[in-house]
């Protein structure tokens, strides 16, 4: 199978049945068969302009539709202001779209709930709890019963690499410990979505690249739906299935790229590998002043790139 595919047609508009009352922070709707479903979102915030008392309409996301299936890791990436932070927002039930919808598991989305996660660039750590009891919050707040939250506190710490730093607090962990232990909070109390917007930029490249091969391991474990956001197309690719390419604000999907490169898979697989760098390049032109990344689409006989490239091509 090919390393890159033909983009796919994610227009994804169809009819939905009138929604039924659900559970708090959702409305049941019919669905089709993807876990996800975002129909058509819009969103748009009122600015002032320098100089000016009038306040002026800004589109940040206009028609975005996307379907992301159980169990699978999609990342997005785009210009900067594109609107990839506020679709998070939007998906998370904190902020609600100006128009469209969100359907999971067939229902419609209306406000925050414990079944999506949401790990940020900042960590969000309480800085007076442990280690133990940052990872305990989400269980707190699920009411999961006290007896059990230290087997499955410590399941989490262990599964994150953080034994031996329990009782540490956040001021005594490196930047990467850190998100270590956010990713461990979203995990312990089991959402079915976990939605991350960069959260590995505030680190440097080293501790990036082990955090990068650490959330692989654990989505190899756990095959959680994560919705990813980052500026990195190396990452990008890196971490995904299929990557989402936007356009710039407002912001749109532009194509959704298919990765097939074999799993598991680590950063340092990626620099030896003669698919990962076409495929990045070709995302890097579709970012590149409306670029169409066409003329880098591989053949679809099964070829890989190394295939396709000549002894004596210079490259």
């Amino acid at each position: 199978m090919n390393a890159l595919q033909e983009p796919v047609d994610v227009s994804g508009r169809r009819d939905k049945p009138k929604a039924r009352t659900g559970a708090a922070g959702t409305e049941c709707a019919g669905t089709g068969q993807a876990k996800i479903e975002l129909r058509n979102l819009r969103q748009v915030f009122y600015v002032k302009n320098r100089g000016s008392r009038k306040l002026e309409e800004f589109t940040a996301l206009e028609d975005f539709s996307l379907d992301v299936d159980q169990g699978e890791f999609v990342t997005i990436v785009g210009p900067s202001g594109c609107g990839k932070s506020t679709l998070l927002d939007i998906v998370s039930g904190l902020v609600p779209p100006k128009s469209g919808e969100i359907i999971i598991n067939g229902r419609r989305i209306t406000g925050p709930a414990l079944d999506r996660g949401f790990i940020m660039q900042g960590y969000a750590l309480l800085p007076w709890r442990t280690v133990r009891k940052n990872i305990a919050y989400g269980l707190e707040v699920k009411h999961i019963p006290f007896r059990e939250r230290p087997r499955i506190i410590q399941k989490y710490i262990r599964l994150v690499g953080l034994e031996g730093f329990e009782e540490r607090y956040p001021n005594e962990l490196s930047g990467g410990m850190r998100q270590r232990v956010a990713i461990a909070r979203s995990l312990a109390y089991d959402p079915e979505l976990l939605l991350m917007d960069e959260p590995f930029s505030a680190v440097d490249a080293q501790t990036r690249e082990t955090l990068q091969d650490e959330l692989l391991r654990i989505w190899e474990k756990t095959r959680k739906t994560i919705i990813f956001i980052t500026h990195s197309i190396d990452e990008a690719v890196l971490l995904a299935d299929r990557v989402v390419v936007m356009t710039a604000s407002p912001g749109r999907v532009k194509k959704i790229i298919p990765i097939n490169l074999p799993r598991p898979r680590t950063a340092a697989d990626m620099r030896v590998s003669a698919d990962f760098p076409w495929i990045t390049h070709s995302i890097w032109e579709l970012l590149q002043n409306g670029g169409s990344g066409e003329e880098r689409q591989l053949p679809g006989d099964g070829r890989s790139v190394a295939g396709e490239i000549a002894p004596d091509t210079v490259l």
